[in-house]
């Protein structure tokens, strides 16, 4: 979800990767329906593992900031970051899986951990470009 509201908000200002601590985080039915109320698609993305880019052949010494928004990814980060020069920066950012019972209640936590993301890039990046 960072990765696509980062692209919809900046563009090609900056290249931007979505990674996890795992490579088997295939995007649910929640997230793709929050981010389309934002005119982003979002059900064709998949997360890759930092082993999974390393093994691809993206030189992870070439970005500037790792974003973690969970404490298992900011370790994996910090981690990396002893072979690497990357900042990383911890944006605790609500696990919307966990929380609400119904439709409803998971579409309004998706959308609360969405719009938490939305503030902490534009806090950081500034404001979203103008089309």
């Amino acid at each position: 979800m960072a990765e696509a509201l980062m692209k919809k908000f900046y563009g090609q200002r900056a290249y931007v990767q979505s990674a996890g601590v795992k490579n088997d985080m295939e995007v649910d039915g929640f997230s793709i329906a929050v981010c389309a109320e934002l005119g982003i698609e979002l059900s064709r993305h998949r997360s890759r593992s930092f082993e999974e880019m390393q093994d691809q052949g993206d030189d992870l010494g070439q970005y500037d900031l790792i974003i973690a928004l969970s404490p298992a990814s900011q370790r994996a980060a910090l981690e990396l970051t002893k072979t690497y020069h990357l900042e990383v920066e911890y944006w605790p950012i609500i696990d919307p899986t966990a929380i609400g019972e119904g439709r409803e209640a998971k579409l309004a936590a998706y959308r609360q951990a969405r719009d938490q993301i939305r503030d902490r890039m534009i806090t950081r990046f500034g404001p979203p470009r103008q089309d």
